[in-house]
């Protein structure tokens, strides 16, 4: 077996960057609990915990946790099986790898 040429993970920072400086409220996200589909601004989101917590409105499971602090912040996802971003249409997407 051949083995495959990788790059390191500073690759990701143009594409992550990209992503993450559009508005998310639009994007999509399923519960992986209870697989309810939906847009991130539909969550039911509760800031008095230490950062935000962020909740499937269907079944109440948390979706996604955000904290801050002053030099970084912490984004848990786990409680989502994916976050489609609705990207910009003149905004060029990287090639394959």
């Amino acid at each position: 077996m051949t083995e495959l040429s990788y790059l390191d993970g500073n690759m990701l920072d143009g594409p992550l960057r990209e992503l993450f400086a559009v508005d998310l409220s639009a994007a999509t996200g399923r519960c992986a609990h209870c697989g309810t589909l939906g847009p991130l601004a539909g969550l039911r989101v509760y800031p008095h915990a230490p950062g935000l917590v962020a909740r499937c409105p269907s079944c109440a499971e948390v979706m996604l946790r955000l904290v801050r602090s002053p030099d970084r912040a912490w984004l848990d996802l786990r409680g989502a099986t994916f976050l489609a971003v609705p990207m910009p249409p003149d905004q060029p997407h990287p090639g394959p790898l």
